[in-house]
């Protein structure tokens, strides 16, 4: 379990790739993207991510926290966080995917063979 800026976040995802694969386990990231993106601007943006924010439990975060999430995923510095930015935060937030991710990328080429 690991902290930044207060927020607690307990690292699950080995364990989902394990159980799901590679394949279930980017179609579960994909729909943990769409449930806190803003549905008419297809990104997550400081509204979508601070109204969606009680849905994982993180109701507590605050303004500044949010804002610390969106500038670590926001990759080409629009403020928002596209699918492709919200994944790569998601397995660098991971410690124990980034071990794993040239296992995850070998799998995911042999499957596309």
């Amino acid at each position: 379990m690991g902290s930044q800026n207060g927020v607690v976040f307990e690292d699950f995802f080995p364990a989902m790739v394990e159980k799901l694969g590679v394949e279930g386990f980017m179609k579960e990231l994909c729909n943990g993207f769409r449930l806190l993106m803003d549905g008419e601007k297809g990104v997550i943006t400081f509204e979508s991510l601070k109204k969606n924010s009680e849905l994982l439990g993180l109701q507590d975060m605050s303004d500044e926290e949010v804002v610390c999430m969106l500038r670590e995923g926001d990759l080409n510095g629009d403020g928002t966080l596209d699918e492709m930015e919200f994944c790569t935060l998601m397995f660098r937030l991971s410690p124990g995917l980034m071990k794993s991710s040239r296992n995850l990328l070998i799998e995911s080429i042999i499957s596309e063979m």
